[in-house]
């Protein structure tokens, strides 16, 4: 099972609702579970040093000649279970988006990738493979005015409220044209695990629980 997370501007919280999904999940999962970094922002959250792993850039240009068990070499150990495949340098090869995908979503653990907001070619080609896309967006104008022009179509919402916002959560399905999945409530407690670096080790109770329908 491959599940693709992605907004449609910056600053939604995309990598944190990513990192958390992957972490429930390893913890759900006997095999475990792994977090493909596309975006490149998964070794802060996760509180791990940024590894000189060759990453998913290397892996993707590498082409149709790398071995078969390439992926797993260059996977980080993040604990409980989950195991980060890092961005790595430079740019996402597109050509091999497909089939990076295909291993992901037929491998023995589940696996969520962090798309971010740029929209890479690679990171599309992935996200619209995956066996579920979900949206992560605040119930803000600028980010759902984005979305019907987006290149990816969510199959659900992950839904992050705050203060300051007058619209509803109807109102962002009917923008996404996509169910809410997952309803968040800022929380201060997640802005202090990942300051703190502790997020896999300390998975705020109220980020777990939103996301519990998620997994």
């Amino acid at each position: 099972m491959l599940v693709a997370c992605w907004s449609a501007k910056g600053g939604m919280g995309t990598s944190v609702v990513a990192a958390a999904l992957a972490l429930l999940l390893a913890r759900r999962s006997r095999a475990g579970a792994v977090l493909a970094d596309m975006a490149g922002d998964a070794p802060h959250l996760l509180g791990i040093d940024d590894s000189p792993s060759p990453g998913l850039t290397a892996w993707l240009a590498a082409g149709p000649s790398v071995p078969a068990d390439a992926l797993t070499r260059i996977e980080v150990p993040a604990g409980g279970g989950l195991a980060l495949l890092p961005r790595g340098g430079g740019a996402l090869a597109v050509e091999r988006a497909g089939v990076l995908a295909a291993v992901l979503a037929a491998g023995p653990r589940p696996a969520v990738a962090d798309c971010g907001s740029t929209f890479e070619p690679a990171t599309v080609a992935l996200a619209r493979r995956a066996d579920a896309s979900y949206l992560v967006t605040r119930p803000c104008y600028l980010a759902l005015r984005r979305v019907p022009g987006a290149p990816l179509v969510p199959t659900g919402v992950v839904l992050i409220r705050d203060d300051g916002h007058v619209l509803s959560r109807d109102d962002v399905e009917q923008a996404a044209r996509a169910p809410v999945i997952a309803d968040l409530v800022v929380d201060p407690s997640v802005a202090r695990a990942v300051d703190a670096g502790v997020l896999r080790s300390r998975l705020p109770r109220t980020l777990a629980r939103g996301l519990r329908h998620a997994v």
